[in-house]
């Protein structure tokens, strides 16, 4: 049973340590530093890795900045555009920062 999902897309950006945050709504802001992950691709939950989270801060979407971006291996343009197309209606998100650990 994998503790959280990426989507597919982002697997190869996460296992190169170019992907080191996530942005999560309410329902995945539990999660806390030192807390290690079992990780699981979102369209088949099939495992690939397992992560640290090294830290959870809320955030909002005016509050993303080009480093968040950098973080999330794409545009701050990018950014905000898939965080709205996966979380339409939230105002608040979650960064939870992590690294690989295996």
């Amino acid at each position: 049973m994998n503790d959280i999902t990426f989507y597919q897309c982002f697997e190869a950006d996460i296992l190169a340590g170019r992907k080191t945050i996530t942005i999560r709504d309410k329902s995945e802001s539990h999660f806390k530093a030192g807390d290690i992950l079992r990780v699981g691709r979102f369209e088949d939950n099939q495992y690939f890795c397992t992560i640290e989270v090294l830290s959870v801060s809320p955030i909002t979407l005016d509050e993303l900045t080009e480093q968040h971006a950098k973080q999330e291996n794409m545009t701050l343009v990018e950014l905000k555009e898939v965080i709205r197309d996966i979380y339409p209606r939230q105002k608040v998100f979650y960064i939870l920062s992590f690294r690989t650990t295996s």
